[in-house]
């Protein structure tokens, strides 16, 4: 789970030294006595200006339940309640399922030319040689990051994106795999979204595919084609680095 912390004015006020935890209630069982209580983690998504935190935890049951967030600093304690659904089922692969195989865009398909595939100002040409298709035929492992830098809803694809191509760097035996989440046409040297009726931004086959609800999101995928690793929005370096040495 990912969540930030706002003021009054939802300004956001998430630090590293604003302690965080969350107690979650199944609302069928009981709202007064919580089946856990987790601490969470601050995560920096735009570094040293806005960051949100993250927590993993487990829903027993589908249904209806409430996530209490007690947040302390400097000896004061505030409390929220938010009440949510969980789902049967994720609209993402789920841990373990078999990856989708897509036809993701490479370098071969638009001549070399990089700025056809990326919105990223600094892309690295490695994250468009190897589509997700021929990754999954040639049993290679595979770290896949749907972003667009420059058109990015969440605001943190840019910052997702540069954080994972450092760590690309220091992975030589893996592939990894850049993707523009909504459909582009390239015009005057550069990438422009294709809009709807409503000039909302349209989601490709590909990322409906992977029925991704939000960008960015991060995947994590072994030699079988097994999804091993999964993020929405951010990961720490610690845990990808972890998702990625397990499937070397």
């Amino acid at each position: 789970m990912l969540f930030g912390m706002l003021d009054p004015h939802n300004k956001s006020i998430g630090a590293p030294d604003l302690i965080v935890k969350v107690a979650f209630y199944d609302v069928a069982s009981s709202t007064t006595t919580p089946v856990a209580t987790v601490p969470a983690t601050f995560l920096w998504t735009i570094p040293d200006q806005t960051g949100v935190y993250e927590l993993t935890t487990t829903f027993g049951e589908p249904g209806d339940w409430i996530a209490e967030f007690i947040s302390s600093k400097g000896g004061l304690t505030e409390r929220t309640q938010v009440q949510f659904q969980v789902a049967a089922s994720s609209t993402t692969p789920a841990l373990g399922a078999k990856a989708p195989d897509t036809k993701t865009p490479t370098l071969a398909d638009v001549g070399g030319d990089v700025k056809q595939l990326s919105t990223d100002t600094t892309p690295d040409p490695a994250f468009y040689q190897v589509s997700v298709h021929d990754a999954l035929a040639q049993h290679k492992p595979f770290v896949l990051v749907f972003a667009t830098p420059a058109f990015c809803t969440s605001r943190v694809c840019g910052p997702t994106l540069d954080a994972i191509k450092a760590i690309a760097k220091t992975e030589p035996t893996v592939t990894f795999i850049n993707v523009e989440p909504y459909k582009m046409s390239f015009a005057d040297g550069h990438l422009q979204p294709i809009l709807d009726a409503q000039q909302y931004l349209q989601a490709t086959d590909v990322t409906n595919a992977w029925g991704l609800p939000t960008e960015p999101w991060i995947f994590v995928v072994d030699r079988n084609g097994l999804v091993q690793g999964s993020w929405s929005t951010v990961v720490s370096a610690a845990e990808l680095t972890k998702a990625i040495d397990a499937v070397k």
